[in-house]
């Protein structure tokens, strides 16, 4: 029982609180994701005991992935790429002038997705990882066409605007060299798309230059006041009531069950995770509930910050069990483990089964930190919405520029910034999905290269690794009918409207 001494010695809850603190500040800024502030301060744990060190970048890793949502709900600026989904019903709850309850959801449900992934960590990590270890070539592509299906579900009131959105993502996923050959494509000779167009600056510049841009030429036509939004001193109530908690309920428990198994998957993150929860919550919405999904829906809001560190303990299963990172950061923190002369992997469990551990008790600890910095600091962020609009547009455009810069001190990625701000704004006016577009490109490089892989490995029969795979062949399957349904149904209520 030495670990649970190490757990709660004063150092590593010390490290434990820093950690938080850091993490708050790096997933508040655009731009600063959970990785990069892991990988940044992963050096300066050499010379820490392994909990301890282990305790500061597992509670960035958390606090960051949580707080990506709080410019996502105040300003529409998503601060992690995880927290993307967030902006679908956060930011429309602040415009509602319920600002305090989203930001109160966002610290609760964050904190308990993340507390219930662990939960999964302890009694489920050997099933998870073997389930994982599973995935070929063939599985991935299923997986990708699986999330791509879930366009329908974010297209909003008009699918075939989403369609057109979902498939300029995917054009610009095939931007850079070719994943077999190594054959650029569309880069006109710019060395910096060889590597292709990073995820994140595409990301800032969509939702937090394209809202700025948008806001400004609206000449303030579509900006809510402080006392439109009901605030003046704080955000009022924080904590969800009775009724609140209850449609937030069945979402939260979906996410629940969902996103620990996601972030089992190697490479399939909070981002992946938090699209897929919010879509199948909607699904299963009924009436008026339904209606709400993207224009303030509590139950969408619920299930989206489950998922963001809802994830984080299966990630944490396949690093642990099988030395795979299930994340980037996971990747980092394999990392950090071997530098502290410990091996990621199934010996670890027989070898040092109290870093196992204390790694489980750290990951609790620093969800329920999660919740605690959450709700005492929703009043002080809210604070943001005071500000004049125009020192919110001018700070979004700076820490989003800085952000993007930060990202491989690339003056590539502001010029991408800037060109997806006014794609942004364009998306804007003319009433076209943001969420396809970034659905598309997040996908886009996993289907294809997992199609062609596996394609080359069915030689003489390629689609015969997809129809021999039982899991390639149900993830195909529920994409068809996510994508068939809804058409049926469509079809079904348009004949009974017309009878």
């Amino acid at each position: 029982m030495e670990f649970i001494t190490q757990i709660f010695a004063p150092g590593t809850l010390l490290f434990l609180l820093i950690g938080g603190v850091v993490g708050l500040f790096i997933g508040s800024l655009p731009g600063l994701s959970a990785t990069m502030g892991v990988a940044i301060l992963t050096p300066l744990t050499f010379w820490l005991p392994p909990e301890q060190g282990l305790a500061m970048l597992i509670s960035i890793y958390c606090v960051a992935i949580f707080a990506g949502g709080i410019p996502a709900i105040l300003v529409n600026t998503p601060g992690t790429p995880a927290s993307m989904v967030t902006t679908f019903d956060g930011y429309a709850l602040t415009k509602q002038g319920r600002a305090g309850v989203a930001l109160g959801i966002n610290a609760i449900y964050s904190g308990l997705g993340g507390i219930i992934s662990v939960i999964f960590l302890m009694l489920l990590a050997q099933p998870l990882s073997n389930f994982a270890l599973r995935f070929g070539a063939a599985e991935y592509f299923a997986l990708a066409v699986f999330g791509l299906s879930m366009i329908i579900g974010v297209s909003g009131q008009s699918l075939s605007k989403g369609l057109i959105s979902g498939f300029i993502g995917l054009f610009i996923a095939t931007i850079g060299l070719d994943p077999i050959t190594s054959t650029p494509r569309f880069t006109y000779g710019q060395s910096g798309l060889y590597e292709g167009v990073s995820f994140i600056p595409i990301m800032i510049g969509l939702f937090g230059l394209g809202e700025v841009f948008y806001q400004f030429l609206s000449n303030g036509n579509n900006i809510q006041s402080t006392n439109q939004l009901g605030i003046k001193k704080g955000v009022g109530r924080i904590l969800p009531n009775k009724e609140e908690r209850k449609e937030m309920r069945k979402p939260f428990a979906l996410s629940a069950i969902i996103s620990p198994i996601i972030g089992a998957i190697p490479g399939a993150g909070g981002d992946i995770a938090s699209i897929i929860t919010w879509e199948q919550s909607k699904r299963f919405a009924k009436g008026k509930k339904k209606e709400e999904y993207g224009n303030g829906s509590l139950g969408g809001l619920a299930a989206t910050t489950s998922a963001n560190n809802g994830v984080i303990g299966g990630a944490f299963t396949t690093m642990l069990t099988l030395g795979l990172p299930g994340d980037s950061v996971t990747a980092i923190l394999i990392g950090a483990l071997m530098m502290y002369g410990l091996q990621p992997g199934p010996n670890l469990f027989v070898e040092s089964p109290d870093i196992v551990y204390i790694i489980i008790g750290l990951l609790l600890l620093a969800n329920i930190l999660v919740i605690v910095l959450g709700l005492l600091g929703s009043n002080l962020f809210s604070r943001i919405i005071l500000i004049k609009q125009e020192y919110i547009w001018i700070s979004v455009v700076l820490f989003s520029i800085i952000g993007a810069f930060a990202l491989n001190n690339s003056y590539f990625d502001v010029w991408i910034v800037l060109v997806s701000g006014i794609v942004g704004l364009i998306f804007r006016k003319l009433d076209y999905p943001l969420g396809p577009l970034i659905l598309g490109l997040l996908l886009g490089p996993m289907a294809e290269s997992n199609l062609r892989r596996a394609v080359v490995m069915g030689g003489e029969q390629p689609l015969a690794v997809f129809y021999t795979s039982p899991i390639a062949m149900t993830l195909i399957g529920i994409s068809i009918l996510s994508l068939v349904v809804p058409l049926i149904r469509g079809i079904l209520r348009q004949r009974k409207q017309n009878a």
